[in-house]
């Protein structure tokens, strides 16, 4: 059976391999069976900081291993068969600002309370806690070992 998709609808989900993370991709994907929303999973890197303006096929090549990275992400998460719900996307920028700004018009943003940087005892990294701030839309954290 084949479901219609509403227009707008669709669930945004931060990858960034950490367990946490992959945690918020099956939750998502669980939601996304029950609402019949689509999962938008993003990655995001950053240029290393150096001196001057780094050439364009950095920008291309460290964008191609942030998408390898993210499909190995999904791949390892769901036992290599990766769900027919996840649209994955690899984008360029600050993780948390980037994820407010995908979350535009989606019904439901969901992150991993941790990534991989920052303080082990904070609750919630800085990611997750600027996104619920600022998140146009209803955000969902996962703690490592829920869900």
């Amino acid at each position: 059976m084949h479901r219609v998709t509403p227009a707008g609808q669709r669930i945004v989900v931060g990858v960034d391999g950490s367990t946490s993370s992959e945690q918020a991709l099956r939750w998502a994907v669980t939601q996304a069976r029950l609402t019949g929303a689509p999962v938008d999973a993003v990655i995001c890197w950053t240029l290393p900081t150096v001196y001057g303006r780094a050439p364009m096929s950095v920008d291309r090549e460290l964008g191609r291993a942030a998408a390898k990275v993210l499909d190995q992400v999904v791949a390892r998460t769901f036992g290599g068969v990766r769900p027919e719900e996840v649209r994955t996307t690899a984008l360029p920028g600050n993780a948390a600002e980037v994820l407010v700004e995908r979350s535009r018009g989606a019904d439901l943003l969901v992150v991993g309370n941790r990534g991989r940087g920052g303080f082990g005892a904070a609750l919630l990294g800085s990611v997750s806690q600027y996104c619920v701030q600022h998140a146009p839309c209803p955000v969902v954290v996962l703690r490592e070992g829920a869900g």
